[in-house]
């Protein structure tokens, strides 16, 4: 629609051609067709000068418009760009939060069915245990002041077998550390004990004793833990603790270590015949690092075997570690090249150096469960125990609670997040007897021997790990079947 603008403008125009071709006309005498033609060119004129001005006026505010579009395009993209980023953000809070929320859910739920199992199996035990102890008041109140023989479970290289051994009614005080087929005497000090102990070692009378490694809650077996026992003329066991000191004294424990580690690997090969999953903590003393020739022997047989290093843990003390020799030093560093991984145990305090620890190799500590749980150690430890888990699994290292006797302990150690539990609550350290050798005998089995596919039989927690204290109390009062 043409403005009113316009028009005024043209009607202008066209007054303005007209009255110079009539002052044309009427001052300088021009006819009136010279006249008009000076009308219609000053009008042409003035239309061009009006068009070319008002397409310039048009053009320069097409391109300011132009430019406002740009600028406010601009603007929309970068907030378009920032709402984009934004819900980015948001779903990937969204994902992870669902994420989080789905795998705890899922834990929850495989907790609280683990422990409607345990809950279960309780129970059993508890109604087993209740039945026997009905059955077995009387001929027990008969023979209160006799030890009655009863079946104990040997863990055999060949197969499980239960062996008749007498051994001494267990009162209900807190458990031995050792479990004996008979009454130990007095021990032998001194010389006596040092010739006992060179006689075990000429005679292969060295005896491995396993007990499990359970994980905590489930209390499925992860490793066993080797323990050496010898045994007398009498055959009568003498405990590492009581023999321990002798051996180093008369320079017999690097022998005694070295024949324990054969055992030891030959136990694992037949243990992974059946469970690919399982371990083996064997114990070895300062002194058979220090020891060139018996060390060097022990390295070429582990470096032989050296496949199964991760399933193999050499485990030493505390003080050990603390007070390493050069020489000791150099020969545990051989070991962590060779891929083997080690263990502290006999911890007595809580001062401990993750860091350092995991550059020699250690990948387990084992901390017995009233150091854990005693709060008068806190004044002298560097952590509390309850981050003692999460401080060691930085460095790759696991916790691992020993000596725990009761249940109640069990449950305080779920709160310090201890991944693995060892203790007579679980088993007690079960007899291993070398293939083809009769009850009550011990033989060092030699480095050629092969193991055998039925040779794995270990007890029935290898299948199934979980037991409990009662349970395993009331297995020991009914004896095998």
């Amino acid at each position: 629609m043409i403005r009113i603008s316009t028009i005024f403008i043209a009607i202008c125009m066209v007054l303005i051609a007209a009255s110079l071709g009539l002052v044309a006309h009427v001052t300088a005498g021009f006819n009136v067709s010279e006249s008009a033609i000076i009308a219609l060119t000053l009008l042409t004129f003035m239309i061009l000068y009006n068009a070319v001005s008002m397409r310039l006026r048009d053009r320069t505010d097409v391109g300011s418009q132009i430019t406002d579009l740009s600028r406010g395009t601009a603007d929309l993209a970068r907030q378009v760009a920032e709402f984009g980023r934004r819900l980015a953000a948001v779903e990937a809070r969204t994902t992870a939060l669902d994420a989080t929320s789905q795998e705890r859910v899922q834990t929850a739920l495989g907790e609280i069915t683990e422990l409607g199992g345990l809950v279960k199996q309780l129970a059993v035990s508890i109604a087993a245990h209740d039945d026997i102890l009905s059955a077995r008041q009387a001929p027990m109140a008969a023979a209160n002041d006799r030890p009655a023989p009863r079946k104990e479970a040997a863990v055999s290289t060949s197969d499980l077998e239960w062996v008749d051994s007498p051994i001494p009614e267990e009162p209900a005080a807190p458990r031995p550390s050792i479990v004996a087929p008979v009454a130990a005497p007095a021990r032998p000090a001194g010389a006596p004990l040092a010739a006992a102990v060179k006689t075990a070692i000429d005679t292969n009378r060295i005896d491995i004793y396993l007990q499990p490694l359970v994980t905590l809650p489930q209390r499925k077996v992860r490793f066993y833990e080797a323990m050496s026992r010898i045994r007398d003329s009498k055959d009568q066991l003498i405990a590492a603790d009581d023999f321990i000191a002798a051996a180093e004294a008369a320079g017999l424990m690097p022998q005694i270590d070295r024949m324990v580690l054969l055992r030891c690997i030959q136990v694992l090969r037949r243990l992974m015949v059946r469970n690919k999953d399982v371990g083996v903590f064997c114990n070895i003393s300062a002194t058979t690092l220090a020891n060139a020739e018996v060390f060097a022997q022990c390295l070429d047989f582990l470096d032989a075997n050296r496949v199964l290093a991760p399933s193999f843990v050499l485990e030493f003390k505390q003080a050990t570690l603390r007070q390493l020799t050069p020489l000791q030093s150099e020969n545990l560093a051989a070991l962590a090249q060779r891929g083997f991984r080690f263990s502290i145990d006999h911890v007595h305090d809580l001062r401990l150096e993750p860091r350092e620890l995991a550059d020699r190799g250690v990948r387990f500590v084992k901390v017995p469960a009233h150091l854990l749980l005693d709060q008068k150690q806190l004044s002298a430890a560097d952590i509390h125990p309850a981050d003692l888990s999460d401080l060691l699994g930085r460095f790759g290292i696991d916790l691992v609670a020993e000596r725990i006797e009761g249940e109640r302990a069990v449950v305080d150690l779920l709160d310090y997040d201890v991944r693995f539990g060892q203790g007579f609550l679980f088993a007690p350290p079960r007899p291993l007897r070398p293939e083809g050798a009769p009850s009550g005998t011990g033989g060092e089995p030699s480095a050629a021997d092969a193991p055998r596919p039925e040779a794995a039989k270990i007890e029935a927690g290898a299948d199934s790990g979980r037991m409990t204290g009662k349970a395993a109390l009331a297995r020991r009062l009914a004896g095998p079947n």
